[in-house]
């Protein structure tokens, strides 16, 4: 019990840290540097692109497995963005998607 505790006033620290350093760092300025609007640009995508990379990783040594499953909800993911392009939504709908799909094949 104390561990847990522990552990999550330790996130709660570090998250709190990591949120207000950006605020030391531009120092009451309202513009962002330069580096920090392409890597806000960026990022998002890196991101994404990691994500679907990571998910789709076995696919091809597992593709009668939960391949298929997850080469549909990725499909679909990326449908319902383009149709909403609400990227909460998205997730939503793949995730739904493929927790039904391997419940069901």
């Amino acid at each position: 019990m104390t561990y847990t505790f522990l552990a999550i006033a330790v996130s709660a620290v570090v998250t709190y840290a990591l949120r207000g350093a950006m605020f030391v760092l531009i120092k009451g300025d309202r513009t962002l540097p330069g580096w920090l609007e392409r890597l806000g640009g960026v990022l998002p995508s890196a991101i994404m692109a990691v994500l679907v990379v990571y998910c789709l990783k076995g696919v091809k040594t597992d593709f009668t497995g939960s391949g298929i499953q997850g080469l549909i909800a990725a499909f679909v993911t990326g449908l319902s963005y383009k149709w909403k392009h609400s990227t909460f939504l998205s997730m939503i709908i793949g995730t739904a998607l493929y927790m039904i799909l391997i419940r069901v094949f």
